[in-house]
């Protein structure tokens, strides 16, 4: 099999700048629906799986705060962007908060609470799915490759998650769902930064699970396989046929099916799930 060919980059990819970043908020319908399930808090949600995320917790009621990454010139067009995608979407009755941070920042996570508390929402849950690749074999990957990925797609989600419990906390309530990935169970050749990053964030999934479920409080973790994104399509047809013939359900996975398995850990039909780990990859692994 073609290496290049069991690539997973599910997230939205962080841009860096060396513009100052700036917190930008847009509201869609500021009535506060009390029916709502509440405001929940997704990463990366300007494209990709993110968006789906968004779009699907959307039109079944959430109130969002999502994240995305912008220098200040590309800030007016994200905005109209994400107002025509929320419109699209059917963000018509919910509440849309749209911060643009950089997660590798120290600050960012307290940065995301404070946008929570000045919202005036109840906090029902965190998607932590942005993160980057930096592919590359191991003896030739260098420390600053390693680390930058391990920073956005480890330590970003540790901070936002540090940031945002104590309101969780105090609600006696609250859903953390962290977008894992395959490669950080298996392993893959090439992507040591990023296998080691994911298998990390499933450590941090359970080890938060016992801290925290006295309090009401449930973390979890989807692992998406090899999910039909922009790279996905771009592949040769050879390499892409190598990859869905290890798929046990003989297709490539949809955002949605990452997005409905989001939106079910979120549910109250979850309330007894914790510490897991929910791979959705069709079958890769049998």
């Amino acid at each position: 099999m073609e290496r290049h060919s069991l690539r997973f980059d599910h997230k939205v990819v962080i841009q860096k700048s060396n513009v100052t970043d700036t917190l930008e908020y847009m509201r869609m319908n500021t009535e506060n629906n009390s029916n709502t399930p509440g405001l929940v808090v997704v990463t990366g949600a300007s494209r990709g799986i993110g968006l789906a995320i968004a779009r699907d917790l959307a039109a079944h009621g959430y109130d969002l705060l999502l994240t995305h990454r912008d220098a200040p010139e590309a800030q007016s067009r994200r905005q109209a962007d994400l107002m025509a995608r929320a419109r699209e979407a059917g963000f018509v009755d919910t509440q849309f908060i749209a911060v643009n941070c950089d997660l590798a920042d120290d600050d960012a996570g307290d940065r995301i609470a404070k946008a929570v508390r000045e919202s005036g929402l109840p906090l029902a849950g965190l998607v932590n799915n942005a993160g980057i690749t930096r592919d590359g074999l191991a003896m030739r990957m260098s420390r600053e490759q390693f680390e930058e990925v391990l920073t956005v797609d480890l330590t970003g989600p540790f901070l936002l998650c540090r940031a945002l419990l104590p309101i969780m906390m105090r609600q006696r309530s609250g859903r953390i769902v962290n977008i894992s990935s395959v490669v950080g169970i298996y392993g893959n050749a090439g992507q040591a930064n990023y296998a080691a990053a994911k298998a990390g964030l499933i450590g941090l999934t359970r080890s938060l699970a016992r801290e925290v479920a006295s309090r009401g409080i449930t973390v979890n973790a989807v692992a998406p396989g090899f999910i039909e994104t922009d790279m996905t399509a771009a592949m040769p047809e050879k390499a892409r046929a190598a990859v869905i013939d290890r798929i046990a359900l003989g297709r490539l996975g949809q955002p949605g099916d990452i997005a409905h398995a989001v939106r079910f850990l979120l549910s109250d039909d979850a309330s007894y799930i914790t510490g897991q780990v929910l791979e959705v990859s069709g079958g890769l692994s049998i």
